[in-house]
């Protein structure tokens, strides 16, 4: 659709009985409405009837931007003051009065559908406040009224909509990568370069980041994101698969279908609205209290008019409301926090989860990937029963390669320095959440994982003295054991140094009130203990399976504390998901990402030393705006009552303070980093 149409399509749309918000967001083609719930039918039915010619007609030659512009916002308040200025200047009184009870019947409309509900909300004070002035047969002071609270209107909107359009725009830089077959191989390349036709691999753990046909395998995939169905469905050859959803089991090979840039702006579209519903409990106490104290207006209102008689101090006490204040403040706020966090490269799904980690006592840390480097290396290698280091690294290559955890990178890329060919020499693939791989590498059945995996699970045999050595030898490493036909054949000697900062990251995070800094990891004690003692943690546990972590989370929050979980891998899920908040790392697999409340696109720990202060900013905010709009107002309430200014002073002092304070809530929380 044209820009130019957009414009007449919020206006047709609008106009629909039950139909009370309209956003068109045009680069995605899509329309969100916010309506009353009995009339969904009637309204769907009203939608599908609006076609080109209703367009044409309603255009009436305006054009409407993608986003807010400036140049925008001065043409629309210039239309508005020269329009009001025009009638009051020109027409004479009769013709005046005529326009302004007809600008009244918008405000009246608004008013008795609120009270159809039936709730008192500031509509219905608005209407009260303008119907005074018709009851004091003072015309111009109604038509002056309707004149400033549009002109506030105008500019929450604007204000609202610039924040909203920053936090989209903010989003869309979050990178998402894509396995696209070529021939016979697989290459990774951002899901952005992807384009209808195109062929995607997708695998256990990993997202689908395209609308798309299966077109050989079959998976479970969970579409809670799309549908709310907590359980996976069965996508198999033929089915449909869509942007946003994870592939718990299985492995499936997707043909593009939809342009890759309009599901991804679909899909932060969706991440927005939904985090409206996600608000933290701060900001719901604002709105709360926006709502219950309406009809305390209208107590005030009916005491000053008992007390008084005079209907311009009733006015005054009508015309001072806190609740569009107490919300606009409180959601510029957090979709700055949002739209900032986006910046350094970190997405949250919702205000409650910035409030979650502002609170948190307690961080528990997965080990590799996220306290060690994003890309572990291979240290060395052993061999047993007469096979190379060139066979083992090949074999257990072949076996990592489809896999997104920095482990399985580090062997992939040690066989490529090595110029091992490895490509798809096994069967399907069976990847057993932290523990291991399990396939069938030219009839051969071959396991590669940790001890308790090969030696326990599996049974694989291994001399006891050269197991004994080889213990001795990888000190310190993260061995992972290679066997086939139920032999182990070699083990692979994984480095896994700490990230640069991430000592002086913990020690900030304590400055920052974090009582507890936890580590928890399926890796050997000793490699466990050496990490836990250079990273400076409390606490770490060794030798844990995802069960495991999920059932310490679970302890320490039964003993009352807040607990922030931060992880990279499939096996992280669990705990992530059960913690007070959950915080996927750069790099790690899809499915803890989906699980995930906040998403880390950056590895470095220093990003949650900055999303903490960040969070702690977003409640001072909260709790400033809150004191600031409730003493404000108050003052105004009580000058208008007693006389001091009359209602269109306060209206107008009203809502330039509240732009004032969500202007100041659209700053920038932090300042950029260099």
């Amino acid at each position: 659709m044209p820009e130019s149409d957009l414009d007449a399509l919020i206006k047709l749309s609008a106009g629909i009985d039950g139909v009370n918000k309209v956003r068109v967001y045009g680069r995605i083609g899509q329309m969100a409405l916010e309506f009353d719930n009995p009339c969904r039918a009637s309204i769907l039915e009203a939608v599908g009837a609006i076609d080109a010619q209703a367009i044409a007609d309603a255009k009436s030659g305006y054009v409407m931007q993608l986003e807010p512009r400036k140049h925008k916002l001065i043409m629309d308040l210039a239309t508005l003051v020269g329009a009001h200025y025009a009638r009051r200047w020109f027409l004479p009184m009769p013709l005046r009065a005529i326009f302004i009870v007809a600008g009244y019947m918008t405000f009246l409309r608004a008013a008795l559908h609120e009270l159809a509900r039936p709730r008192l909300t500031v509509p219905v004070l608005d209407a009260s406040a303008i119907g005074i002035s018709f009851v004091k047969r003072d015309v111009n002071t109604a038509g002056q009224t309707m004149f400033l609270l549009n002109v506030g209107e105008l500019l929450e909107d604007y204000t609202r909509a610039m924040s909203e359009n920053e936090l989209i725009n903010s989003l869309l830089d979050v990178p998402d990568k894509a396995q696209k077959i070529v021939g016979d191989t697989e290459i990774s390349v951002a899901a952005t370069e992807l384009e209808p036709g195109d062929l995607v691999a997708v695998r256990t753990g990993m997202s689908i980041c395209i609308d798309g046909v299966v077109e050989q395998g079959s998976a479970m995939v969970n579409q809670a994101t799309l549908t709310g169905e907590p359980l996976a469905v069965e996508r198999s050859v033929g089915d449909d698969v869509f942007a946003g959803t994870v592939v718990e089991d299985g492995s499936i090979l997707v043909r593009v279908r939809a342009n890759t840039a309009q599901t991804k702006l679909r899909s932060i579209v969706s991440l927005v609205q939904t985090a409206d519903s996600l608000k933290s409990e701060g900001q719901s106490h604002m709105e709360d209290l926006a709502n219950k104290i309406v009809p305390w207006n209208f107590l005030l209102a009916g005491l000053v008019a008992l007390t008084t008689r005079s209907l311009i101090k009733t006015s005054a006490a009508l015309m001072v409301d806190y609740s569009c204040a107490l919300k606009l403040t409180g959601s510029v706020a957090v979709m700055t926090a949002m739209s900032d966090a986006a910046k350094m490269g970190v997405m949250v799904k919702g205000a409650k989860y910035f409030e979650s980690f502002a609170k948190a006592d307690t961080i528990v840390f997965d080990k590799t990937g996220t306290l060690t480097e994003a890309q572990p290396r291979l240290a060395c290698v052993l061999t047993t029963d007469g096979w190379s280091e060139d066979e083992v690294l090949r074999f257990a290559a072949c076996l990592e390669e489809h896999f997104p955890h920095p482990v399985a990178r580090a062997v992939v890329n040690a066989a490529r320095e090595r110029g091992l060919e490895h490509r798809e020499r096994h069967a399907a693939v069976e990847y057993i959440v932290a523990h291991g791989i399990a396939s069938s590498i030219e009839g051969r059945r071959a396991i590669i994982g940790s001890a308790h995996f090969v030696f326990e699970d599996e049974c694989a045999q291994l001399e006891s003295d050269i197991k004994e050595q080889i213990e001795l030898q990888m000190q310190g490493l993260s061995p992972l054991y290679l066997a086939v036909d139920g032999k182990v054949v070699g083990v692979l000697g994984i480095e896994d140094p700490l990230k640069p900062g991430v000592r002086e990251a913990i020690a900030d995070l304590h400055a920052l009130g974090v009582k507890h800094v936890v580590m928890l990891t399926g890796d050997s004690e000793r490699t466990a203990e050496r990490i836990a003692r250079e990273a400076g943690v409390d606490e770490f546990k060794a030798e844990l399976l995802p069960e495991d972590k999920y059932a310490y989370v679970e302890r320490i929050k039964s003993e009352g504390r807040h607990v922030a979980m931060v992880g990279d891998g499939v096996n992280d899920s669990p705990a992530l998901g059960l913690a007070d908040v959950g915080l996927a790392m750069g790099g790690g697999s899809d499915i803890a990402k989906e699980v995930a409340d906040i998403i880390l696109t950056d590895t470095d720990l220093a990003a949650i030393v900055r999303l903490r202060r960040m969070s702690q900013g977003l409640i001072d905010r909260l709790t400033s705006s809150y004191s600031k709009v409730m003493l404000t107002n108050s003052a105004l309430l009580a000058l208008g009552i007693t006389g001091v200014i009359t209602p269109q002073v306060s209206s107008l002092l009203h809502n330039g303070s509240t732009i004032a304070y969500s202007l100041n809530n659209a700053k920038a929380y932090l300042p950029p980093v260099s």
